[in-house]
């Protein structure tokens, strides 16, 4: 399923955009698919306040995403492309007291479908606004243990959970819903390769949280959410005509 959706987007745009009328071509036309790095800054100040004494900090400024996007103009509504697109990434702490291992690690991925708008005035390169209407996934897991694990040590202390165990592992998670107000700028160095530099603002909507095998999680602060600024690059291979 999945190979014949990229099929799609990739050659797609080019049957279109020969099959298109000549009243299109003063609009843009084609589309195409690529690689969208991203640097995400949430708020994770709330969950700072929670670290155990003389735990580094989760970072403020940000971290590293990597994702897929792809596009397609429709041709019967000018200007107007749509597609889809999926993002994943984390930032981690880590602390050792004496012979205990500590790590934090902070994960936010989602996916949606886009909405595009092309600003029909700028000729040679594409300046859209739209949004991304999908869902995703806040995680944040917790480690702590002291030294290298042993296979049949880990069977032996979950069958016996009454055997003092020096491991520990959480996974929160928080699912959500999301708007993603954009602003990308799309520029064709060749017909067939395009870049891309942009801004968005994430908008959750988030569930209830759960805990491990998804078991209720009470208590959590309302200010822990999945709202995010971000700025993405990302390059294309398709047919673009702006």
């Amino acid at each position: 399923m999945h190979k014949k959706l990229l099929f799609i987007i990739l050659f797609l745009p080019g049957f279109i955009a020969l099959g298109q009328q000549a009243q299109f071509f003063d609009a843009p036309f084609g589309g195409g698919i690529g690689y969208v790095p991203a640097w995400y800054i949430p708020e994770v100040s709330p969950v700072n306040k929670f670290l155990p004494a003389g735990m580094p900090e989760l970072s403020t400024s940000g971290f590293y995403s990597s994702g897929i996007a792809g596009f397609i103009y429709i041709g019967f509504v000018k200007n107007l492309r749509v597609g889809g697109m999926g993002f994943g990434g984390s930032i981690n702490s880590t602390q050792k007291i004496n012979t205990i291992n500590r790590e934090v690690v902070y994960s936010l991925g989602g996916g949606g479908v886009t909405f595009e708008y092309t600003l029909p005035f700028i000729k040679n390169f594409g300046v859209s606004i739209g949004t991304v209407i999908g869902a995703g996934n806040m995680e944040i897991h917790l480690y702590g243990n002291n030294a290298a694990f042993d296979w049949n040590a880990v069977w032996e202390d979950f069958s016996n959970p009454n055997l003092p165990s020096d491991s520990y592992s959480k996974l929160l998670t928080n699912s959500f819903w999301m708007i993603t107000p954009t602003l990308n700028v799309d520029y064709p160095i060749y017909r067939f390769v395009s870049l891309r530099l942009g801004v968005g603002y994430q908008i959750t909507f988030a569930s209830d949280w759960t805990a491990d095998n998804d078991q209720p999680l009470s208590g959590v602060p309302s200010n822990i959410n999945s709202n995010s600024f971000f700025i993405q690059s990302g390059i294309f291979v398709g047919f673009f005509s702006y």
